[in-house]
């Protein structure tokens, strides 16, 4: 963003919305002070976040000096420049006419936030514990079956602009420029960890073998796995349905009964491991931005993700009824257009080509099989008893 050309800027609207317009500063009042005074709601629709989750943001930016206020803005309102710009996907020229700055100092304050957020990134991604996730122990028809599940991995392909030379890798099999984002979620919508930056056309399976050998790793901790969709191999730390049988929940018809053990242990499966579907749902909805290819640098492109990653994770650890995630929070809901997971590398500079392989073993896959095994037998078990007894 070195310029205030619109097709540099990477900010794709031209126009503010018309839900916006009726908070225009006038009489000399800054948009931003008049949406900070105002009611809670504007700052959840201009700045994506309730005002005191906003303000405590900026209060950990200053405090370990990664904004400071300038003598013509203030660490609020270069926030909300950043936030606004990531949840609103707007053209420069649009903020320009609500902030009221250059274009040069629209980009170079956007900037300077992405960074700072880049900065602080790993303080906001947590490893799974060794607790029981509540989503799992609450619930009779995950407990105890999957009580050493930590969450789910899945993966996303989001919009890319790169040069004509650069597009050749980045093509992925739909013909679309993405990236390919690998993310392990809690069920509680959280992600665990986030790599963006792999070319479209690389594979789940190479992205994730990626995640699990670089410096900063996809940490599976001892004796516990995620689950997986069929992407992906049934391996040590990764638990997939079971192949040629139905999986997506848009796959069985409403009221079925499974009619053996692998039906049910893929529905089980995946009824759980839908938290990655929900938890990018409320990642596209709070941040339109990763929904379309912005004309950024790629390497601002990739750190955008992580940022947004990022502040979803902020925000659900300070606000966890969020507006935006009570309309995520219903297990069995159906997303069509899901996006997939993500790792997190500080700072994320380079794009990776090629991935090493994990060396899988085979006495390792016959490991992991017959732990699925076991975990669906007992399921199934326990499902004919319960339904021969109603």
């Amino acid at each position: 963003m070195e310029s205030s050309d619109d097709e540099k800027d990477g900010i794709l609207g031209n126009y503010i919305p018309t839900e916006l317009t009726s908070v225009l500063a006038s009489s000399g009042v800054k948009f931003v002070d008049q949406v900070l005074n105002g009611q809670n709601e504007l700052c959840l629709e201009n700045f994506r976040m309730d005002k005191h989750v906003f303000y405590k943001l900026c209060d950990i930016l200053q405090a370990k000096g990664l904004l400071r206020h300038t003598n013509r803005i203030k660490i609020e309102e270069q926030l909300a420049i950043f936030m606004f710009v990531i949840g609103h996907n707007l053209r420069t020229r649009a903020v320009q006419e609500l902030f009221r700055y250059s274009g040069e100092t629209i980009s170079r304050h956007f900037n300077n936030v992405l960074n700072a957020i880049m900065a602080i990134s790993l303080d906001f991604f947590q490893p799974p514990g060794s607790d029981v996730p509540p989503e799992i122990l609450e619930d009779p028809r995950f407990y105890p079956y999957f009580q050493d599940c930590v969450g789910a991995v899945d993966g996303i392909h989001i919009p890319v602009m790169v040069g004509v030379d650069e597009q050749g890798p980045f093509r992925n099999k739909n013909g679309m420029l993405s990236q390919n984002v690998l993310a392990a979620c809690s069920f509680d919508l959280k992600f665990h960890y986030v790599l963006a930056g792999w070319e479209g056309s690389a594979s789940d399976l190479q992205v994730l073998n990626s995640a699990l050998t670089r410096r900063n790793k996809l940490q599976v901790p001892k004796g516990k796995y995620y689950l997986v969709d069929n992407k992906y191999a049934n391996m040590a730390g990764f638990i997939a349905p079971y192949p040629d049988v139905p999986y997506y929940l848009k796959e069985y018809p409403i009221g079925y009964q499974p009619q053996d053990v692998r039906e049910l242990f893929n529905e089980r499966h995946s009824l759980l491991r839908n938290a990655t579907d929900r938890t990018f749902g409320a990642l596209k909805a709070r941040f339109p931005i990763l929904m379309s290819a912005p004309p950024y640098p790629l390497q601002t492109q990739v750190k955008l993700v992580v940022a947004a990653c990022a502040i979803h994770n902020y925000i659900r650890r300070e606000k966890p009824d969020d507006w935006i995630f009570r309309m995520y929070e219903q297990e069995g809901t159906i997303f069509e257009d899901s996006l997939p997971p993500l790792d997190v590398e500080q700072p994320i500079m380079h794009i990776d080509t090629q991935a090493p392989d994990i060396g899988v073993e085979t006495e390792q896959l016959e490991i992991s099989s017959q732990l699925r095994d076991s975990i669906a037998t007992e399921m199934w078990n326990d499902y004919i008893h319960d339904f021969s007894a109603m």
